[in-house]
């Protein structure tokens, strides 16, 4: 087995799958050289439309290839490793991501041969492989892994593929003061909070693109440019879902815990529709209110559920949960502690509708040493500091 034409062609038509003509030409040639097969175990674990299957190149080599040449993203790790693929079950801790969302941030990368790049999160070893291939493979890529043992596997995946970048453990909050000025840095998790080293080591006028999670709805991708007063500015330019960042992960505290004093009532709005408002109103509710939020779905002595849950992160006393349930007229919610959480979104999102219900590109941050704002428009329009 190898890489056909056909499945090669299949990858790079999966780069860009909208057909919007945007990803260069420079990146398509890095994916054509740099083999994503040669970043991908034996054994991977794959999720479709919820439900998860394995691959495995000695059982089944012909839809191994397939897989690995196609848009799916293949998890290589459950649990931080404490948990067998072959469960099937489990959190994603790593994974080769899908090749549309990798040639897009490296798109907004914008990287030139001779840039010196800092990556953030290894992971199977791929992106930093396609970094030096457009950059160089002479000291111009620095690559931290937080993980042990996937940045070991990292390596050997690198060196396989003839690509010897500086390979680190650590945390890469922190970023890597022995290698800065960056002309670009290029993040592969979640990031909440943008950690104010990345924008430090990186040069005036140098790039910052990361998968921004701030928490309320969905992630999205975030292109920044460093400032000469030592700040970093940019707008939100796409998505992009990430594994997040593990110093920053949901800790077990940050979940609502069960609480005293619970104020129940019944509201028309259906909680399912939060999730269609789309990424402006996410975007919008997020930054007025500064609230986290998940769904979750089950099925209890009652029937199926769906659940809406908002809550402070700086206050886990502080949540709110409404409840749909199929054939509902009006739906159940209840609040807890002292800051009216549920209200809070709507009163948001009735803001959002005021705005004229603008559109996610219209949304940026600016980064700074005391922390980050989000803003509508312009940077002088902040909507909230974080």
């Amino acid at each position: 087995m190898s890489v056909t034409p056909q499945r090669l062609a299949r990858l790079l038509a999966a780069l860009d799958p909208e057909g919007s003509g945007d990803i260069s030409d420079r990146i398509k040639s890095a994916v054509r050289s740099v083999s994503r097969h040669l970043f991908v175990p034996p054994i991977g674990l794959v999720v479709e439309d919820g439900e998860p299957y394995l691959i495995d190149q000695d059982k089944d080599p012909g839809f191994w290839w397939d897989t690995v040449y196609s848009p799916s993203v293949i998890v290589t790790q459950l649990d931080d490793g404490a948990t067998d693929l072959t469960n099937l079950k489990g959190d994603s801790t790593s994974s080769a991501s899908a090749p549309s969302t990798v040639a897009d941030l490296l798109n907004h990368l914008r990287v030139e041969p001779g840039h010196r790049v800092l990556e953030v999160g290894t992971g199977t070893g791929w992106t930093a492989g396609l970094l030096s291939h457009l950059v160089g493979d002479q000291g111009e890529v620095t690559s931290i892994e937080v993980d042990a043992t996937v940045a070991e596997q990292a390596a050997k995946n690198l060196g396989d593929a003839g690509f010897h970048p500086r390979l680190l453990v650590g945390d890469g909050a922190f970023g890597c003061t022995n290698g800065e000025p960056y002309d670009r840095v290029h993040v592969t998790c979640g990031v909440r909070n943008i950690p104010y080293a990345w924008v430090e080591q990186t040069r005036a006028d140098g790039v910052i693109v990361l998968p921004w999670h701030p928490g309320y709805g969905t992630s999205h991708a975030l292109r920044l440019e460093v400032q000469k007063d030592g700040t970093a500015v940019g707008r939100v330019v796409g998505y992009a879902g990430y594994m997040m960042m593990r110093s920053q992960r949901p800790k077990p505290g940050e979940d609502p815990p069960p609480g005293e004093g619970r104020r129940h009532y019944r509201t028309a709005l259906d909680p399912r529709a939060l999730d269609q408002l789309g990424a402006g109103a996410d975007l919008a509710i997020g930054a007025l209110t500064g609230l986290l939020s998940h769904t979750t779905e089950g099925s209890d002595e009652n029937g199926p559920y769906m659940r809406r849950w908002v809550y402070d992160p700086d206050d886990t006393r502080s949540w709110a949960v409404a409840t749909w349930r199929p054939g509902s007229v009006d739906h159940g919610v209840q609040q807890v502690g002292d800051r009216p959480v549920w209200d809070e979104v709507l009163q948001a999102y009735a803001q959002w509708v005021s705005w004229g219900e603008p559109h996610w590109r219209r949304y940026g941050l600016t980064v700074a040493p005391d922390g980050q704002s989000i803003w509508l428009d312009t940077p002088e329009r902040i909507l909230t500091s974080a």
